[in-house]
């Protein structure tokens, strides 16, 4: 079965999944320059993930969408498993959001130039200035009612393990008093793990964990602290019992 899935993965998944990407791409672009940008720099996005997994046939499962309120702004915060965390999350977390993204995933063609399109956030730490705009624009998206989601540990791991937090998400969440949620992934790993980019997908079913909002219990570095620890401690806790415990990322 491995080689029929390769086979299958050559000559219908990829192409299919080019075509979707510049398709897509192209909409988002021509959608938020004559409508809406909260609109179009979501549901094609939204639709573009959910192609990709269906078309790789991968078996995803959501839990917990009953915890996030319509009309509600939070800031999502996720472990970072693997390069199809976007498309399950995207796909299927049924919130309209922003990213905050590595500023490199601006160059790959067709999609940086859409992200770029939708205002998608680009992370970029090339000086105090640079951090300073980011956090400005994350901060304005938040405001704004939009939600936001995060990768806090900011790499993808190597091991499927989770590394550390980073405080950025939460002094933002805790400078608005906005709930955090934190959100599992599982099966992104085993899916395609950052040590085999740009090879073959592996089946693998995907589970996407929507945790309870973690309110702000005051205001200042202990409730950044006190927020922070909870969410590691809620994504650790909805992870396949191989990655439970903590891993050090060289990459961090």
């Amino acid at each position: 079965m491995k080689y029929v899935y390769r086979i299958y993965q050559l000559f219908v998944a990829l192409p299919v999944t080019i075509i979707a990407t510049i398709v897509t791409a192209l909409t988002v672009v021509a959608g938020c320059a004559i409508g809406s940008g909260h609109f179009w720099g979501y549901y094609p996005g939204r639709w573009w993930s959910k192609i990709i997994t269906r078309i790789f046939l991968l078996p995803v499962t959501v839990e917990g969408r009953e915890n996030i309120e319509p009309g509600h702004s939070y800031v999502f915060v996720a472990n970072h498993q693997g390069a199809f965390d976007i498309f399950l999350i995207y796909g299927y977390l049924g919130r309209n959001f922003k990213w905050m993204m590595k500023r490199q995933i601006g160059k790959i063609p067709f999609v940086g130039f859409a992200c770029r399109a939708a205002h998608h956030i680009f992370v970029d730490k090339r000086g105090p200035s640079k951090v300073k705009e980011t956090y400005s624009q994350a901060r304005k998206t938040l405001q704004s009612g939009m939600s936001l989601v995060v990768f806090p540990e900011g790499a993808r791991t190597f091991t499927g393990h989770m590394g550390f937090f980073k405080k950025g998400a939460f002094m933002l969440a805790d400078e608005l008093q906005l709930p955090v949620v934190p959100l599992t992934i599982n099966g992104s790993f085993r899916v395609m793990p950052r040590t085999r980019d740009c090879k073959w997908v592996l089946w693998h079913p995907l589970r996407l964990t929507i945790h309870q909002p973690i309110y702000p219990i005051g205001q200042g570095q202990q409730n950044v602290q006190a927020v922070m620890m909870q969410s590691y401690d809620s994504v650790m806790s909805a992870l396949d019992a191989e990655y439970q415990g903590y891993e050090k990322n060289p990459d961090q």
